[in-house]
This record gives structure tokens, C-alpha cells and sequence, in this order.
């Protein structure tokens, strides 16, 4: 066993044992209760140890977004290290967009010092009591699975290992453990740092009698649909799914989603509206959907039976969400979608039945896919439109390993997507700026792919582009980055529009509260990091603009599209 007899500190100790856990990263920004853990990192890197990576990130919001897309990669729970109450602070919208998302992540921050003076790392500084708060997890308790803190030295091991189990489980989220620096001075054996983990995650599988209820249901159903928002689990089910709802002639409808589930040039994918084909199912599976249609446009046909599948089919954290539920399945969705098909595989079926009923969806999917393409390009006659900004990326990645990264930017299915973890749009908790540093999360666990994302202007001066352009440069992280710049809250005029369509606002030349003008030139934020960067005006412009973007991805270096767009 390593380290036999070895006393460290508590702080010291953290990165071992996160390495242990199988931890490959660690999104920090440091400060005054970092003492500890700078002198633990030092000194195992004079021993030779292998740690985590500990990585200096400038913005906590940028820390917590690259976690998210490094999980959205590789499955696995990354960890980020704060600075005290403030940093926690600035890093809550991301514990939020995590939670909203079920990605785990080991969310930790320091804690000031409650001793005045007499202790080893007690206060120092004016800020160890301005930065002291009764109740400083309240800042993330209601994004976070689990949270505690560090009370005694040598609990580091043991709560971290706890912390890492309960958010790998189901359903998966972030968890939060505060770090006081008193605790983390003192010292603690070293002996068992490297030891498996006493305890392991809880995942959930389906239980057989409701599969085999929901199979039957499926399988009697002359219309079924079925609305998927965060995918169709891992790569394997993902690839089964595809085939099931072929084999079975089930409508697939993408509302609103967030993780690919089928293709986009599948022949059941029927489009992001759910809304003709709901009214006339006779069975609907919301498939791991939070909002699966939209009570007030979309009318659920009443004889229908309603099936939710998820890791949490009800969504437990939101408070209000009252989507019918005939039968609800919970259980992590690569394990659920494998267990339904098996389900269905000896249950009596209809081939000739089936034939017509394949045939009206691959007719519809067909002349879905016509309608987008036809649209992208007749809309941009008056300029730059985001569905053909979508056409034009979609066009260009066609044939690459690549991942969006979409926040109000291009548009899923005038944007092809065939690949598992091939399409992330912004959570449905909309704490803007997640996309940019998602990307570059993504790119840091696959540096083998191209990585894309694509925003409104808002979303990327949300995102701290300097904080972010800057850990590109550092890290060596080349991602595409395409501003979709329409100089407005284009989400906000539109919700507007929605409610008030002959109103005031939107009859006024100039909505109140949506403008974003003048722009800012958000190519010299880029160059200011050496990114190649490119201002966009004409539609004729930027297919060309886009390949020569992603040419200097190719040779290393983050590219930035600024495109001058039509509001909407």
C-alpha cells in the first residue's frame, strides 16, 4: 500500500483520493483557503505522484460548464474546487444547469476560517470574516443530490467517496462538500488514499412487470409515439432504439431536446413538433422529457395511454409537472430501453400492419427534412437567418466526428445529427453562457473530435468570453464558436411576442428590454486570445467562412464566427 505511515494534510489529501475515484480533472479557482491544498499539490509533485489534473480555470461559471461537457464526453463525474461563499456563488447557475441535466459532478469550496486566531489556519485576512455565511451550502442545496462539510480530517476519504457514489446514482446529479481551512490544515494518514472506494453507486434498472405492461401497450398501439428530450441512453442503446422504433414503426418526436436521441433523417423522426402527431396517438411515451409538450399548443389525445420512462419518469425536483403518467418506469435509460426491447421481441405483431404505418412515417420524416432545407435556404433573402446558419454547419460537418454545443443558437434538424453525443442544446434550467465552456469541456475528454458551439450574442457574453478564450489558449483546446449576433434577447422578444402578438412591444420599432445594441466587437474579445476570427454579414458568405473556421481548428486554434443574424 502506498504511503505507509505517511501524514499529510487534509487538504493534501483530497487529490489523491479523488484519483482513486477515477478522477481525471480538477476545474479550480483558487484562493485564500486554497494554503492547504497548493502546499498538498506541491509536494506530491516533488514526490513524482500521480494526481487529477489540476486545472486553473478564471471564472467559476466557466469551471462548472467544462465539467458538464467533459461528462457529456466521457460519463464520468469530474470535480470542481472553488474559492469560499463568493466562488460557490459564482458557480451555482452551473450546479443549477447540472441538476436541471442529471450530470453529476463533485461540486466542493472552501469555507472561511471560524477561528479568529490560536488555530493553524485561522483568519488572516479582513475577508475570512466578510466571507463568512451561517448557511453557505444553502447557495447550491437546491441543485445538489447531497452536501456536507468537512468537520474532521479524517473524513476526507470517506465523504469523498460517499460524495462520488450518491451522484453517480440514480438519478445522477451534482453534490457539494465545503471544505473549512482549519480542517484542511490538519494532518491525516495517508495509508488508505489509494484504496478502491468503500462504496458504490445505486443505478437503477426498470422493474420487469411495468416493462413488460408498458411492452404490451406498445405493441397493441396503432399510433404510438413517442417524445424523447435527453437521448436514448449510452451508444449501444442508442443504435437499439434507432432500430426498435424502424422494426415497430414508432413516430419519434426531438421536442425541445436536449441530447440526441434518433437521427434526424431517421425515418420515424417526425420533427421537433409533437402537436399533429400527439393529438391522434393512441399511446404516448415521454421518454426522459422534463416538458414533453406544450399544454397550451398541444393537445394530448384523451384516449390515450401515457408511459414515462426516465431515472426519474416524474421528475421529483420540479414542483409542478403534471403530465399524465399511466405507467411510470425509473431506471437509467440504457438499461430501460434494452429491457423494453427484449420485452417486445416474442409479442405478436402485424407485418402488414406495420408496412403502411412505416410507410406514412418515412413519407412524413421525407418530407419534413424537405420543408427545413427549403426554408433555410428562401429565409435568408433579407440576410443571415439561423436555420441557414444551420444549414450552411450542417453541410460543412457532414461526414466528421463532431459535437454541437447548441445555446439559442443552431437549429436540430435543419441541422443534422445522426450520432450518439453528437447534439447538447443549453439545459431547460437556462442559466445562460453553458455552451461555450460545455465545448470546451468536451474537447478537453475528446480531443479527437470537433467540437462546435453555437450561441446568441446574450449567451456569449454570459458565457465570460475572456475567461473562456483564455482557457483555450492555455489548455489547448481549439473549438468552433459561432455567435448567432441578432443584438437583441431574442428568446425574451419572442416570449413577448408570443403573449402580447398585437400588442404594444410588438408593434414597436424597438421592444423594451431585449435590445442588446451596440454590439460589441466580439472578434476583438477572441483576437485578444490569438483566436482566428471572422465578422459575417452576407448569407453568401458564410459556407466559405464556415470550412475556413474549421481549417484552423484543424491546425489548433480556436476559431470565432461572429454572423450578423435576422431577429428570430
Amino acid at each position: 500500500m502506498a504511503n505507509a505511515g505517511q501524514k499529510i494534510t487534509a487538504g493534501g489529501a483530497i487529490f489523491p483520493r479523488l484519483k482513486a475515484l477515477g478522477v481525471d480533472y480538477v476545474f479550480a479557482n483558487s484562493g485564500t483557503d486554497f494554503p492547504p491544498i497548493i502546499e498538498g499539490l506541491a509536494e506530491a509533485a516533488a514526490s513524482g505522484q500521480e494526481l487529477p489534473q489540476a486545472l486553473v480555470i478564471p471564472h467559476e461559471h466557466a469551471a462548472m460548464g467544462m465539467a458538464h461537457g467533459f461528462y457529456l464526453m466521457s460519463g464520468r463525474a469530474q470535480a470542481v474546487m472553488l474559492h469560499t461563499n463568493v466562488g460557490l456563488a459564482n458557480g451555482a447557475i452551473g450546479a443549477i444547469n447540472a441538476a436541471c441535466e442529471h450530470v453529476p459532478v463533485l461540486l466542493m469550496s472552501g469555507r472561511t476560517p471560524v477561528t479568529e486566531g490560536g488555530r493553524f489556519g485561522a483568519r488572516t485576512v479582513p475577508i475570512g470574516w466578510g466571507q463568512e455565511m451561517r448557511d453557505q451550502a444553502a447557495l447550491v442545496r437546491e441543485s445538489c443530490k447531497w452536501e456536507n462539510e468537512l468537520r474532521f480530517p479524517e473524513q476526507v476519504g470517506p465523504l469523498l467517496d460517499r460524495a462520488h457514489a450518491i451522484a453517480h446514482s440514480t438519478p445522477k446529479g451534482p453534490v457539494y462538500l465545503s471544505l473549512p481551512r482549519e480542517v484542511l490544515c490538519e494532518k491525516v494518514d495517508a495509508d488508505h488514499l489509494d484504496a478502491p472506494s468503500s462504496m458504490q453507486p445505486a443505478v437503477a434498472a426498470p422493474d420487469p412487470k411495468a416493462i413488460a405492461r408498458a411492452a404490451a401497450w406498445i405493441a397493441e398501439a396503432r399510433h404510438p409515439l413517442i417524445i424523447a428530450q435527453r437521448g436514448a441512453g449510452d451508444e449501444k442503446s442508442f443504435a437499439a432504439f434507432a432500430g426498435w422504433a424502424q422494426e415497430w414503426g414508432i413516430a419519434v418526436s426531438s421536442w425541445w431536446a436536449t441530447h440526441l436521441a434518433i437521427a434526424t433523417d431517421h425515418p420515424c423522426h417526425v420533427g421537433a413538433d409533437p402537436g399533429p402527431w400527439l393529438a391522434q396517438a393512441d399511446l404516448v411515451v415521454i421518454l426522459d422529457s422534463l416538458a414533453p409538450w406544450w399544454p397550451d399548443q398541444h393537445r394530448l389525445n384523451p384516449n390515450a395511454r401515457v408511459i414515462n420512462i426516465g431515472p426519474d419518469p416524474l421528475f421529483s425536483r420540479f414542483p409542478t409537472r403534471t403530465f399524465r403518467s399511466d405507467i411510470s418506469i425509473a431506471g437509467e435509460n440504457a438499461l430501460t430501453i434494452p429491457a423494453l426491447i427484449d420485452a417486445m421481441q416474442d409479442l405478436p405483431r402485424d407485418p402488414e400492419a406495420l408496412k403502411p404505418r412505416r410507410k406514412k412515417l418515412a413519407d412524413a420524416s421525407g418530407e419534413h427534412q424537405r420543408q427545413l432545407r427549403n426554408a433555410a435556404a428562401a429565409d435568408n433573402a433579407k440576410g443571415i437567418t439561423k436555420a441557414w446558419i444551420s444549414q450552411c454547419l450542417s453541410d460543412a460537418l457532414e461526414g466528421k466526428d463532431s459535437a454541437v454545443f447548441s445555446e439559442l443558437g443552431s437549429i436540430l434538424g435543419t441541422l443534422h445529427r445522426r450520432d450518439h453525443g453528437s447534439w447538447f442544446q443549453e439545459p431547460h434550467s437556462g442559466g445562460l453562457g453553458w455552451s461555450f465552456p460545455a465545448a470546451l469541456g468536451a474537447k478537453l475528454a475528446r480531443p479527437d473530435r470537433i467540437c462546435v458551439a453555437t450561441m446568441g450574442d446574450g449567451s456569449y457574453m454570459f458565457a465570460n468570453p475572456t475567461a473562456c478564450h483564455q482557457i483555450a489558449e492555455a489548455l489547448q483546446l481549439p473549438i468552433l464558436v459561432i455567435i448567432l449576433n441578432n443584438e437583441e434577447w431574442g428568446a425574451v422578444r419572442q416570449s413577448v411576442a408570443g403573449l402580447y402578438p398585437d400588442g404594444f412591444a410588438a408593434k414597436a420599432n424597438e421592444m423594451p428590454l431585449t435590445a442588446l445594441k451596440p454590439s460589441p466587437d466580439f472578434c476583438m474579445t477572441a483576437g485578444a486570445s490569438r483566436a482566428w476570427t471572422r465578422r459575417v454579414e452576407k448569407p453568401g458568405e458564410l459556407p466559405a467562412a464556415i470550412d475556413e473556421a474549421l481549417a484552423a481548428v484543424a491546425r489548433g486554434r480556436l476559431a470565432l464566427l461572429d454572423v450578423k443574424t435576422l431577429p428570430g
